[in-house]
């Protein structure tokens, strides 16, 4: 019973805190199942950053279905997607209630206003963890700037720019592989 109450507490308290969306859940993430429970290691985390980001669905609840499944199989999952997802739910059920009575609200509105730059330091942080986390460096840097700027300034659907990068990345690996064998 250890891990299934461990695993729904955890991330219960991961989803409770999810201002920014998923990608501001990350720091939280990580100190819970790599630093403090051990479920995975830092590579695996990276690893299963690519593949929650990779696969349809809530970022978050992909992250803890992968780390669920991975200790309990399908009930381990069940665990922490359920720990992930109640707090949202409780929490878009209340607003849902009273949003009524306060959306005209100069207090409330000053309130969120107060809250987006809180929450685009939220999802930066994480970035730049990432970003140094995965080897980005001043000669590799354009890399996800031209990512960003395509899927930003000119529309290219992510799909596609993840796709080139996969491709890219295996030509490059064949590349060095072979030049390195002559």
């Amino acid at each position: 019973m250890g891990f299934y109450w461990d695993g729904f507490k955890t991330f219960f308290k991961i989803g409770a805190f999810t201002l920014g969306g998923g990608y501001a859940m990350i720091p939280i993430i990580e100190r819970e199942v790599v630093d403090r429970h051990q479920w995975l290691t830092k590579e695996e985390f990276l690893d299963l950053i690519a593949i929650a980001q990779s696969c349809p669905g809530v970022f978050a609840i992909n992250m803890s279905v992968f780390i669920g499944y991975k200790m309990r199989r399908t009930p381990g999952a069940l665990c922490t997607a359920l720990g992930t997802a109640l707090p949202s739910f409780v929490i878009i059920l209340l607003i849902a209630m009273f949003f009524q009575q306060f959306q005209d609200n100069k207090v409330v509105a000053a309130i969120f206003n107060g809250i987006r730059p809180a929450v685009v330091a939220l999802i930066a942080v994480p970035t730049f963890n990432l970003a140094k986390s995965a080897g980005i460096s001043l000669s590799n840097c354009w890399i996800p700037i031209a990512s960003a700027l395509l899927i930003w300034l000119m529309g290219v659907n992510p799909i596609y720019v993840i796709i080139a990068a996969g491709a890219g990345g295996y030509l490059f690996g064949k590349l060095v592989n072979n030049t390195s064998a002559s």
